[in-house]
């Protein structure tokens, strides 16, 4: 395969799987090498086995980072602190781009960032929504009582006000007092249940 084969076959993909070029007789080993070399070549970004970028000056569009972390770990969606700095819930910048899973928690650092995927069961895999993030590139991401759901699930003792107090939520016109107290009620939580309750007194 040569690089103007790839370049014609990967297009405006921002991120692609090394599987995507096993057509035209090409084996897997083969593809594995040939990819290998442009990655030390540093025509290619490796975020982890089997997933690739272009690198610059070669990609032609940039790739998200939360459409990143969904290619990443697949089954999982964009929350916690990352989301809550989407929707300008929370007023810092987030560095490290945070997700759930029902998988196994794990950090993947890519050579455009760190990823961080946490831990949640399987029964509150859920409220979480696909969202176009800029023209062609789309991820799952949690809406925005769920993220504040998520982040009060997995920190300890965030149910209470002075952990609320300090997220120093703004914009609170952003959150549906209603969805949030659905999703806390389904949880079947206490935890979860209190802690909306103080949420949708502060929105």
């Amino acid at each position: 395969m040569k690089w103007e084969e790839l370049l014609a076959e990967v297009g405006v993909e921002p991120v692609f799987s090394s599987g995507l070029l096993l057509s035209g007789g090409r084996t897997r080993a083969g593809v594995r090498l040939q990819l290998s070399r442009w990655t030390k070549a540093g025509r290619l970004q490796q975020l982890r086995r089997g997933l690739y970028c272009l690198a610059e000056p070669y990609r032609k569009v940039m790739p998200h980072p939360f459409l990143v972390s969904n290619r990443l770990k697949r089954g999982s969606y964009v929350s916690l602190q990352s989301a809550l700095s989407h929707y300008g819930l929370i007023p810092e910048h987030v560095p490290v781009v945070t997700a759930v899973t029902t998988g196994r928690p794990e950090k993947v650092r890519t050579p455009d960032g760190v990823y961080v995927f946490r831990h949640i069961k399987k029964s509150l895999f859920a409220g979480y929504r696909q969202l176009e993030l800029t023209a062609g590139q789309r991820a799952f991401m949690a809406s925005p009582e769920k993220a504040l759901l998520d982040l009060i699930w997995l920190t300890p003792d965030a149910d209470g006000a002075a952990y609320l107090r300090e997220l120093r939520l703004q914009n609170m016109e952003g959150v549906d007092r209603a969805v949030l107290m659905e999703l806390a009620e389904r949880s079947g939580s206490s935890k979860l249940r209190r802690a909306a309750a103080r949420i949708a007194d502060m929105a």
